[in-house]
């Protein structure tokens, strides 16, 4: 017992309760919002409530017309209570109704407002957790506050209602029934203090290996190519087998807890409903109360233990409530992007966007949060009509340099800066979040939705006639095989871009990128799936195109370099020009 008050002390000096309380106040910034629908859910609840203790007078009345042999007040008073009985059918019947209908609709608001800040949280941030987990988070943890949100105050004032309305009619008909009633109120409140401390446990316990099941689900399924290939087959089944062997465990774990508790609880309410059958025949002996009032205590009686059991059960409801906006708060309360310059940019996009945009970034210096140094005063260039080349081994900063571009990750000094024209005019905005508006990204890897090619492209651009998509893919060399297949730009595609290649993939992915007709376009690794006659000829279309684009490319392979206006390598963490000699002894040696 002594360690047991130890281990609840030590919890409450590393911040159990006043986690808790942050967490209470953050679910209340969402349920003041939904007052109305919880208040009609509770109103129904009241009177359901209500309807129920009158019913019990009726059953009351009806044993002493019965036993009294008062047959002219039988049939009357049989019709009320069936009549209450119906009534107290449609009640629940709409309550139900109301209950699924509000829930679905809470539900369904706080998951799109919760989508829309995670999409906004900092990237380099949520990249930390793993997707299965954010799924987890965002559908079982968001699902749970939505239904306690309208379940919680609702059923805590329903059951307060039920507990105070029948002690009130225990103790005006015979207040010795209360003791009774009350038997079990000791044992269920030291339940609720073991049940809290084991809850907090069991929720984080059973939230962290749902998150583990849904992210492996998830990557399996994502990857059977892969686990085909390499025959993987047998083992990601036994890693299955596995993690369903620590799920069964931890959920026997909480079963034999959710036994124990409820096999307690079952004899307390033994205890307490034979109590008052023996005390109940005693008064009726005694000729204290008729057969009718033992009934109504009887029923009282058991009233009073439910709407205690209920209020007790809200405590793990509570704790399981809290633990979910825990684990939400945490993905949440990371940094948020910025997108307070959203309508400076749009009007810079809109004013500039005919003359074209240059790209600028001067003494930029980036660190990983893991220690590791990038760039160090590393600056380049790109002007409209333009093909920069950024090229270097593996692992040196390309791909960081677009996401410094795009701003999802943050230089710790330097500019990066966007310019009306060629960079020699003076008229820029600073790189943020809202300018990524600006771009369009071919990142490395399959990028296709399924769906139909046409829908795919107009993701970016949901105008885009039939026609624009067209020239799009011929741009990106992508329209002598779409327009071999039967359904043409209509044609299917599975998920991840599923019946295609990986060039093909690519050449669909350049033309969606192209369709939107940003000022800067960014390929990394965009045409390493292509040959050396596509890929250069992709890049001379781009060239050609006489929208005023500024293209920057990463790439591997160095011969489309002697295209390009300007090719920069990663050296000493900074961004060097090539010459042209260093351009050439780079494509004799490839």
């Amino acid at each position: 017992m002594k360690e047991k008050l130890s281990h609840i002390m030590k919890r409450i000096r590393e911040g159990m309760l006043r986690d808790m309380w942050h967490q209470t106040l953050w679910i209340y910034g969402y349920a003041k919002r939904y007052w109305p629908a919880m208040i009609f859910y509770t109103l129904l609840g009241l009177v359901g409530t209500i309807i129920s203790l009158g019913a019990s007078f009726l059953s009351r009345d009806l044993v002493d017309i019965i036993t009294g042999h008062q047959t002219g007040e039988l049939l009357r008073t049989f019709c009320i209570m069936v009549g209450f009985q119906i009534g107290n059918l449609f009640l629940n019947q709409a309550s139900s109704f109301a209950s699924s209908w509000i829930s679905m609709k809470v539900s369904t608001e706080i998951k799109s407002e919760i989508f829309g800040k995670m999409l906004v949280t900092d990237w380099e941030s949520i990249t930390a957790y793993h997707t299965g987990d954010l799924l987890t988070r965002w559908n079982s943890d968001t699902s749970n506050i939505s239904s306690g949100i309208l379940n919680f105050v609702p059923s805590m004032i329903i059951n307060l209602f039920r507990l105070i309305s029948a002690f009130s009619v225990v103790i005006a008909n015979d207040a010795s029934f209360a003791i009774f009633a009350f038997l079990g109120m000791p044992f269920s409140l030291l339940l609720s203090r073991t049940l809290m401390r084991r809850m907090v446990n069991n929720n984080k316990r059973s939230a962290a290996m749902s998150a583990k099941m849904s992210g492996f689900n998830q990557e399996a399924f994502s990857n059977i190519q892969t686990i085909k290939a390499f025959d993987l087959i047998r083992f990601y089944i036994d890693r299955l087998k596995q993690l369903q062997k620590e799920y069964i465990s931890m959920q026997i774990d909480f079963q034999k807890m959710s036994i124990g508790t409820s096999i307690i609880m079952s004899l307390v309410g033994l205890l307490v409903t034979y109590s008052s059958y023996g005390w109940g025949i005693y008064r009726v002996w005694s000729g204290a109360i008729s057969y009718g009032s033992m009934t109504l205590f009887l029923s009282m009686s058991g009233t009073l233990t439910g709407a205690l059991n209920s209020i007790v059960s809200l405590v793990p409801s509570a704790i399981s409530l809290t633990t979910s906006a825990g684990r939400l708060m945490d993905i949440l309360e990371m940094p948020q992007e910025d997108y307070s310059q959203a309508d400076q940019a749009q009007s810079f996009l809109e004013t500039h966007c005919h003359e074209g945009i240059s790209l600028r970034l001067s003494d930029v210096d980036y660190t990983y949060k893991t220690g590791t140094e990038v760039f160090a005063n590393a600056g380049l260039e790109a002007n409209p009509h333009e093909i920069i080349a950024l090229v270097g081994p593996s692992g040196e900063g390309k791909t960081t340099m677009l996401r410094l571009i795009l701003a999802l990750l943050h230089p710790k000094t330097g500019e990066a800066l966007l310019t009306a024209g060629d960079v020699s005019e003076q008229e820029t905005i600073s790189i943020t979040p809202a300018t990524r508006k600006f771009f369009s990204y071919v990142p490395q890897g399959n990028t296709m939705f399924s769906g139909t090619i046409a829908e795919n492209l107009r993701n970016v651009k949901p105008d885009a006639t039939d026609d624009e998509i067209i020239e799009a893919l011929k741009q990106a060399c992508a329209w002598e095989f779409v327009s071999k297949l039967p359904d043409g730009i209509n044609s299917e595609i599975k998920e991840r871009g599923g019946g295609l290649s990986e060039g093909q993939a690519q050449r669909l992915s350049i033309a969606r990128a192209l369709l939107r007709k940003s000022p800067i376009l960014l390929l990394d690794e965009a045409t390493s799936a292509l040959d050396v006659a596509t890929e250069r000829q992709v890049l001379k279309n781009i060239m050609k195109d006489e929208y005023p684009r500024t293209c920057l490319v990463t790439t591997h392979r160095p011969t489309v370099l002697n295209i390009c206006s300007r090719v920069y390598t990663i050296r000493d963490k900074q961004c060097k020009v090539l010459s042209e000699d260093e351009i050439q002894q780079l494509m004799d040696a490839f």
